[in-house]
């Protein structure tokens, strides 16, 4: 069973990568675009996809972010729904869940 500071470490883990990787995303969405047209369409294709990833990676962040929340106020690890303990298997796969099993369904 893990300890709520390792869980906080693995949050704050997570955080520091996804906020590295945006910053690689914005990096690559700024570059100039090619002056090749084909060349170009391919980029915005790669750039749709980018974008994407970025979106994605926001979403977590917030929830990450919301589970720190969790952490100090000392509720991290009870679901948001109903309150119950959330196991220790769906925190090891979402460590940034707010809810049980049963509430996610």
């Amino acid at each position: 069973m893990k300890t709520i500071e390792t869980r906080k470490a693995q949050l704050e883990a997570r955080l520091a990568e996804l906020q590295d990787n945006l910053l690689e995303i914005e990096d690559a969405l700024d570059d100039e675009p090619n002056p090749d047209v084909e060349d170009r369409a391919s980029e915005r294709e790669s750039d749709e996809v980018l974008e994407g990833l970025g979106n994605m990676g926001l979403r977590e962040i917030q929830m990450i972010r919301a589970a720190l929340e969790r952490v100090a106020e000392g509720t991290y690890g009870e679901c948001a729904k109903c309150g119950e303990e959330i196991s220790q298997e769906r925190l090891d796969l979402l460590p940034h869940t707010p809810l049980c099993r049963n509430c996610a369904a």
